[in-house]
This record gives structure tokens, C-alpha cells and sequence, in this order.
């Protein structure tokens, strides 16, 4: 009898392992799939300022507030920021590959 609550904790003790792994990938797939969509916004917004001229005005969203600029000066900001959402991504994917290594390695280990 001990030893089938023993068994029974250990269940739930794998049971909360593998719940924790799920929600953590699922957390991370949700995270890269956001920067993933903010990155093709700031994609398409530069092949929509390219073409125009530099000294024509624009509107950019800076921390909630709408500010007037110049081709000019968004695009640069735009770029840089763009620059960062690749990294930030390419970071979470890693991130994510490592978390599911290690989800496999789990559950070999207990195969």
C-alpha cells in the first residue's frame, strides 16, 4: 500500500514536470509568434516609407502619443527598432529549441 502511494505522488510529480514543459513551449511559441507579427508590421511600414520622399511628413506612435516626423527621421528608427525584433526573435527561438531538448531528454530518460 506504500508503495502504490508512492507511485501515485510520482505520477503527479511527472505529471506537473511535463505540464510545466508544455506551458513553458507554449509560453515561448506565443512570445515569437508577437515579435514574429511586430516584425512584419515594421517590415511592411519600410517598404511603405522607401519609395516616398525624404522631407515628406509622416505620424509615429511614440509611447502612445502621436508624433509628427519626416521620412527622414522615421526611417532610421525603424530600421534600428526592426534590427532589435530580429534579434529579440532569434533568441526566442533558440530558447525555445533549448526548452524542447530538454523536454525530450525528459521524457527519454523516463522511457
Amino acid at each position: 500500500m506504500a508503495q502504490q502511494q508512492i507511485t501515485a505522488q510520482k505520477q503527479q510529480e511527472l505529471q506537473l514536470q511535463y505540464t510545466t514543459y508544455k506551458n513553458n513551449l507554449q509560453q515561448l511559441a506565443q512570445k515569437i509568434g508577437d515579435v514574429e507579427q511586430e516584425t512584419e508590421e515594421h517590415k511592411l511600414v519600410l517598404e511603405t516609407l522607401d519609395p516616398l520622399p525624404l522631407d515628406r511628413k509622416c505620424f509615429r506612435m511614440v509611447n502612445g502619443v502621436l508624433v509628427e516626423r519626416t521620412v527622414k527621421d522615421v526611417i532610421p528608427a525603424l530600421k534600428i527598432n526592426s534590427d532589435g525584433l530580429k534579434k529579440v526573435l532569434d533568441e526566442l527561438v533558440k530558447q525555445y529549441k533549448k526548452q524542447q531538448d530538454d523536454m525530450e531528454k525528459w521524457k527519454v530518460s523516463f522511457e
